[in-house]
């Protein structure tokens, strides 16, 4: 049957994103339209507030400026994440978005200096990232900025007010063409025959009817879930925190806002600090089997930068994944997809690789079943590649001062991740499976930052001519070092760049 309603059931991230690259459709010679329910009574969740780099792309592919969406959403520029007291406490490391120093003799950068440390050059594996060496000293500067191509590139994310960038994507879509109707879903109806989701019904009793669904309805799935029971697969051994309470603030204390997300680590899950030009984006996730909502609120109010500028939102989930994320006529996008909570900043990036993919996909003569199977597989693989490097996090410590944190050290953890752990003890070398997110820097920075350490090389690096790639050292260092020296304070090229204006 051929496609010519799309529905987009619930606003926020999820649905504002999922309506903008389809309203580009509308200016095609296909008669389409697309129509997204949300209703103001419910509210969205409004904790993902940091991206990572692909985040670009989504909104270059928009024709969105970086300038012009910052200004709108309060953002800063993002180098990457702090780890505090992960792997063990008062420890701390950054992962980068770049890569360490770049690819020598034919072997990556980390074992090279891995190869280069056991022969007695001492400096840290930091020196050779630009991107951390920016964030330690809170300067930012892009590449293009520099007119230079013997630097290093500089590769960031963003920062920024996801309830703005919801309202600022609403504004993009309405003006090409999308139909934004405000109300309640009390009722969805289905073809007698195929179980194909036909409309839906308001509370006012208006009555939608579609071809495709999206659901962005958020945690209860009110498509997906509620009416085509698609099933959820639970990852809660893996991923145990299933609570959270998000809780803004200002900077009482004058201080710039750093270049890079802030993940710090407290007795049974973790806190994020989300720095945007004019307030901190703050939340602590966290296990209730392992520690209160009274507690895990005390602990965040106690480790705020300034005055809190909202009640607190406390939120419970199950981490996981739906069994299905296209499933008949209906797709789920967002937290109706899955979560896998908020630690490396891959929810908002979720939401991106399923717009694409499906409309990479997306044909207005039909839904075939190959188009959802083949979404199916490629976003099941993809969750549980991120799900891999998630888990990373929590069971790679030496932690062992709360209950919590003793369960996650001694957790079983899939077969996928033990090996990729296993073959950088071993040899130091990481295999990116597929298409994966993330990148050998990326397992590499949280591995060796949380204290895996590399027990041998491969045979290769023993071709390395020692003297030759000590210079190849010495001059990464050098550009890197040259390079954040010019670099401006990191408030400094927001003021200039992106200024947003004052909050009334």
């Amino acid at each position: 049957m051929a496609i010519e309603k799309i529905v987009i059931v619930g606003g926020g991230t999820a649905g504002w994103m999922a309506a903008a690259p389809l309203s580009r459709m509308l200016q095609g010679d296909r008669e389409l339209s697309v129509t997204l329910v949300e209703s103001e009574a419910i509210g969205t969740v409004g904790v993902g507030e940091a991206t990572i780099p692909p985040f670009r792309d989504f909104n270059q592919a928009l024709e969105i400026s970086d300038r012009e969406m910052l200004s709108n959403v309060q953002g800063t520029f993002k180098l990457g994440i702090q780890f505090e007291n992960w792997g063990a406490k008062d420890d701390r490391y950054i992962h980068p978005f770049g890569n360490y120093g770049y690819t020598i003799g034919g072997l990556s950068f980390h074992q090279v200096w891995h190869h280069m440390k056991k022969l007695g050059d001492n400096r840290p594996i930091q020196a050779f990232n630009v991107e951390t060496m920016a964030a330690y000293f809170g300067r930012f500067m892009r590449s293009e900025d520099t007119q230079r191509d013997d630097l290093p590139p500089v590769n960031y994310a963003f920062h920024l007010d996801a309830g703005q960038y919801a309202k600022f994507l609403r504004r993009y879509a309405e003006a090409r063409g999308v139909v934004r109707k405000e109300g309640k879903v009390c009722d969805v109806s289905l073809d007698g025959e195929s179980g194909d989701v036909t409309s839906i019904t308001l509370e006012d009793g208006s009555v939608i009817e579609g071809d495709l669904f999206i659901d962005c309805s958020g945690f209860r799935g009110l498509l997906i879930e509620q009416t085509l029971e698609t099933g959820y697969e639970d990852w809660t051994h893996w991923l145990p925190c299933n609570r959270a309470v998000a809780l803004p603030c200002n900077r009482d204390d004058g201080s710039p806002p750093p270049p890079f997300t802030r993940a710090i680590a407290h007795d049974a899950g973790w806190q994020w600090q989300v720095p945007l030009q004019h307030r901190n984006g703050n939340g602590h996730v966290y296990c209730d089997a392992f520690m209160s909502a009274d507690e895990a609120t005390d602990i965040l109010v106690n480790n705020l930068a300034g005055k809190p500028t909202a009640d607190p939102n406390h939120l419970r989930f199950v981490t996981g994944r739906r069994k299905k994320f296209w499933n008949r006529n209906v797709v789920a996008l967002g937290l109706s997809a899955g979560f896998m909570e908020p630690l490396e900043s891959t929810s908002i990036h979720l939401i991106n690789t399923g717009i694409n993919k499906l409309i990479a996909m997306l044909s207005l003569d039909g839904i075939t079943e190959a188009t959802r199977n083949t979404f199916n597989r490629l976003t099941g693989k993809e969750y549980a590649r991120i799900r891999d490097f998630l888990i990373l996090h929590y069971n790679a410590t030496k932690r062992d001062d709360t209950e919590f944190w003793n369960y996650c050290r001694t957790m079983s953890v899939p077969d996928s991740l033990s090996e990729k752990v296993e073959l950088f003890r071993t040899s130091g070398q990481i295999f990116r499976e597929e298409d994966e997110l993330f990148t050998e820097t990326s397992w590499a920075a949280v591995m060796m930052g949380q204290g895996i350490p590399m027990q041998g090389n491969i045979a290769m690096t023993n071709t390395l001519e020692r003297g030759k790639t000590k210079s190849e050292l010495d001059e990464i260092e050098k550009s890197i070092r040259y390079f954040v020296q010019h670099m401006p304070p990191h408030a400094e090229y927001i003021a200039k760049y992106c200024p947003a204006p004052p909050i009334s």
